[in-house]
């Protein structure tokens, strides 16, 4: 309504001017056939013959006037799509001719261009008219955003959104000061398992640029989302393609400074492109045929490389089959030097000197195939892969200087350790996708089937003391094992699988023009299981002389193998297969678990519109069965159990637009929200790296215990939400917008630090409730345009600055036990200010158009991990990241790209808050040491489109 009050004003307006002059004008509409016939903005109007012509506005209204009375034919197009010509439009003297006409990107389009009509998701113009009409509030970025900023995987497409900050060295976001915990992650609207044990979300940083078309931040909640929802919804939409065949390459190179003039090493036992060849072996027997020594790796150079291809076929009865496909292959060399510190309430393990070796590869491949039957009926499958691997050793103590508590012959200095691992994530995403639709009802389904394979297979630590010897000159003192316990010397193995069936279906009708009723219904079905196994080097000479710490294959080996006593050492095992003993002999797991999570909901909303007003109510009725089985060795007897809650929820919601004028919008949000735990928050099983150990809790499942104290028999947080924005669409790319939101979270959950001899960081319910309230500010604007109005020089900033609070009881007393120190504190994860900001400029030479950007984000100190008892939080120091990205377009199929980022190269730093001033130590977030800089990556990228 509102768009036909507009367009009846415009043309009116133009017919008065009209009949004071000889001219005459045109005037009208172009709409887009391939979105519902939806308004098609920034498409080309021209008269052929002539210089004369214009472009549609964001509601797909264009006016050419001053036009001499005759006889045109008028041109319409816009990228990707059919180009169509309007023959004989009359223009009489003082008046309007009115043409409106329909785009759509069929046969005659896919013979002409050579792009994807999917243009309008992926241009930054094109996404914020997506969020100006947005029945909720949300933020999107597309491919050729991400292509100008350089973005390269969809953790740092996110990071440049308003209220978004990255964690820097790992990939880790935290939304509106909200972590992990609090988002979700879907991918084409379904949802994605994890791929790490320590993290409820997928690794977004594993969703590499190729395959992205848009990401988008939902941060207020509606009936369609799942029930589990607080920060936000991050949906990745993939890549397809519609079109006349294409085939591009790419390949590109880079270095890290720090890690170029390395002598660089990686774990023995993986391949170049991550891969590893001994995943269906037994433990034992690799720890028998495989030595301990790092490899050489003889030059640490960053390469990438990978292809895209896509077609479109055309039937005769008007149906279309578009197939679209892309491989890539990247991998990262980095090498941190800093310090390593394990402190509790004393300092356990202090390395003032350490440094690691990281050695990652990532391997993407997707298919989609879209299959248009007719205009009311589509369906298309998606088929992702992606293979990542992290391969990390670690040198802790390499100046001799280490100390640790427990040392046997020396407690000062001298201790060191060795730590190389190697971790595999294989994910497969299947997805089928349907759409449906006549005057009235629209019906969209999906159904998916993921799975993930997380692997750790063969970690190798070595413990030495007496390091300080191995630095020396003197050939009579060499250094020995550390073998407090068998397992100071060790082999570790871990397996994780993830599997899940989702879908989805929503059901639109629409009962009136301005009325429009969805009715929906979501599954989700996840079963995780888990398995861990070590063995451990007991050293039967205590007083064993290590002449070279660079040669442990020479000490560990099968000549060595104490099994018929005499040699050097013995292998342990914890958990032994019956009829066998734990020495020299296969064991079993010794840690396992196995969770199940089922989500069922049906909800349902209204879209009623009016002049200027959108307003979306919604309920939704969700059930959450969740249950974990687990056996550990941590909680002894206790240690082979079971948790498990179920609950039906009540979510209502309330999504409000009220256009103050065709560019402005006002915004309300507000609902009800859950969150739920994770499989890794509520097994009890503890991971212990070489610094830090972390474990779960399975009170977070509810406990009715009478001797528990503030622990409830309550499985989830109950959240409310509020947020208001004002939103400003003022030119071609260009926002203006200013958001408060609130948020009230009853029972949440923080990651602590237990004020124990371990300092185990667990989960727990830390209190009754937890307040955020916050303010974003976001403005795009084109400083200077050409005289095709195409941008030159561009801004872009955006800031939050935010205050959470929570209270704190002063125990909690179950399966395991904390103790605060202060009855209230901030919210974990949340930077009171965070900021990212970028500078565009995109002159045209010819057919050479260069883009140079700028890209800068900042965060400032925030809680990593709750302390306890008297121990301090652990806090992650403020960072800035500044990345500078320079594209060259030499020709319209050829580009040769340079990149410099990490320009500021700050200091990555985790310290302990204590009496005395801050302790540094490291973080289960983070990497093995911390006070470490990442070095500067310099590269060069090559495309060629065919």
């Amino acid at each position: 309504m509102r768009q036909k009050i507009t367009c009846t004003l415009f043309l009116f307006f133009t017919f008065i001017i009209g009949h004071a002059q000889t001219n005459g004008s045109i005037a009208g509409k172009v709409l887009d056939k391939e979105v519902n016939n939806d308004p098609l903005p920034f498409s080309n109007i021209t008269i052929k013959g002539t210089t004369k012509g214009t472009t549609s506005d964001l509601d797909g209204l264009y006016q050419i006037p001053d036009v001499a009375p005759g006889t045109y034919t008028l041109v319409f197009s816009f990228v990707g799509y059919e180009t169509k010509e309007v023959l004989n439009v009359v223009v009489n003297a003082g008046k309007v001719t009115t043409l409106d006409v329909i785009l759509s990107a069929n046969a005659a389009a896919l013979d002409a261009v050579i792009i994807t009509t999917t243009t309008r998701k992926v241009s930054e113009a094109a996404l914020l008219l997506e969020q100006k009409k947005a029945v909720d509030i949300k933020q999107s970025i597309g491919a050729e955003e991400l292509a100008k900023k350089g973005v390269s995987d969809a953790a740092g497409a996110v990071s440049k959104i308003s209220g978004v900050s990255k964690q820097e060295g790992s990939s880790n976001v935290y939304v509106r000061g909200l972590g992990d915990r609090y988002l979700n992650t879907t991918f084409n609207g379904l949802p994605l398992p994890a791929n790490d044990i320590n993290k409820k979300n997928i690794e977004l940083s594993l969703f590499s640029s190729d395959i992205i078309e848009n990401v988008s931040i939902s941060k207020a909640y509606s009936a369609k989302q799942y029930g589990d929802f607080a920060a936000g919804n991050v949906n990745i939409d993939s890549k397809d393609y519609k079109g006349k065949g294409f085939f591009n390459v790419f390949a590109g190179t880079s270095v890290n400074t720090n890690a170029i003039g390395e002598n660089f090493v990686k774990s023995e036992g993986s391949g170049f492109f991550g891969d590893y060849a001994r995943h269906n072996q037994n433990p034992f027997a690799v720890i028998l045929s495989h030595g301990i020594d790092p490899e050489d790796v003889s030059a640490p150079i960053n390469v990438s490389f990978g292809a895209s291809a896509g077609k479109s076929f055309n039937f005769e009865n008007g149906s279309r089959l578009s197939v679209f496909g892309t491989v890539s292959f990247e991998n990262a060399y980095e090498y941190r030097r800093g310090e390593a510190t394990d402190f509790t309430t004393v300092e356990k393990k202090a390395f003032g000197d350490a440094e690691e070796f990281e050695y990652s590869t990532t391997t993407t491949a997707m298919t989609t195939v879209n299959y248009k039957i007719d205009d009311q009926n589509k369906l298309k499958f998606n088929s992702l892969f992606i293979n990542s691997s992290t391969n990390e050793v670690g040198y802790f103590g390499i100046d001799g200087k280490g100390r640790n508590r427990d040392a046997i012959l020396n407690t000062d200095e001298g201790f060191y350790q060795m730590n190389a691992q190697f971790d595999q994530n294989q994910v497969y995403v299947n997805q089928l996708i349907g759409n449906h639709k006549n005057e009235k009802i629209e019906i969209d389904w999906a159904a998916g089937y993921n799975v993930v394979l997380a692997k750790q297979p063969d970690r190798k630590r070595i413990s030495i003391e007496n390091y300080q010897f191995a630095l020396d000159t003197d050939p009579t003192t060499n250094p020995t094992f550390y073998s407090n316990v068998d397992f100071d010397n060790q082999r570790y193995f871990q397996d994780i699988d993830d599997t899940e069936f989702n879908g989805r279906i929503n059901l639109a009708y629409k009962a009136t023009e301005n009325l429009k009723l969805n009715f929906g219904y979501n599954a989700r079905s996840k079963e995780r299981n888990f398995e861990n196994i070590r063995y451990g080097y007991d050293i039967t000479d205590s007083d064993f002389a290590i002449t070279d710490v660079n040669n442990l294959n020479n000490i560990f080996n099968i000549q060595n193998f104490n099994s018929d006593g005499g040699a050097i050492y013995d292998i342990r095992v914890i958990n032994t297969i019956p009829t066998l003993g734990n020495r020299n002999r296969p064991g079993l797991a010794e840690n396992t678990y196995s969770g199940n999570l089922d989500l069922f909901a049906g909800y349902v909303n209204a879209e009623i519109k009016s002049e200027k007003w959108l307003i979306v109510p919604g309920i939704r009725l969700e059930s959450f069965d969740q249950s974990v089985d687990y056996d550990v060795i941590n909680l002894g007897n206790n240690g082979n159990s079971s948790a498990s809650a179920y609950e039906n929820f009540f979510l209502p919601s309330l999504n409000i637009r009220y256009a103050l004028t065709e560019e402005q919008n006002l915004r309300f949000s507000a609902s009800r929200t859950v969150s739920l735990p994770e499989f890794k928050e509520t097994a009890p099983f503890v991971y212990i790296d070489v610094t830090n150990r972390i474990g779960g809790n399975p009170d977070l499942l509810g406990s009715s215990n009478p001797d528990f104290v503030n622990v409830k028999d309550i499985s989830y947080s109950d959240i409310l939400n509020f947020d208001v924005k004002y939103e400003w669409f003022f030119g071609k790319g260009e926002i203006f917008s200013v958001s408060a939101f609130a948020k009230q979270i009853k029972d949440p959950i923080n990651r602590v630090v237990a004020f124990d001899a371990t300092g185990t960081q667990r989960y727990f319910r830390t209190g009754e409730q937890a307040n955020v309230y916050g303010v974003e500010i976001e403005i795009r604007k084109n400083l200077l345009q050409d005289e095709n109005e195409d941008t030159l020089l561009s801004v872009g900033l955006n800031t939050t600055i935010m205050h959470t609070e929570q209270d704190l009881y002063d125990a909690v007393e179950g399966t395991y036990s904390v103790s605060f120190r202060n009855d209230k504190e901030q919210l974990q994860g949340a930077s009171p200010f965070i900021m990212n900001a970028d500078i565009s400029y995109s002159p045209t030479f010819g057919s050479y158009k260069p883009t140079g950007n700028l890209v800068f984000s900042y965060f400032s100190d925030r809680i990593d991990a709750l302390g306890s008892g008297q121990l301090g939080n652990i806090v992650e120091k403020a960072v800035p990241t500044l990345d500078f990205i320079l594209k060259n377009k030499i020709t319209d199929d050829f580009e040769i790209n340079f990149s410099v980022r990490n320009l500021l190269n700050p200091k990555i730093k985790y310290v302990r808050e204590t009496s005395g001033g801050d302790v540094l130590v490291t973080s289960t977030n983070g990497k093995g040491v911390s006070n470490f800089d990442r070095g500067r990556n310099i590269g060069v990228q090559l495309k060629y489109n065919f």
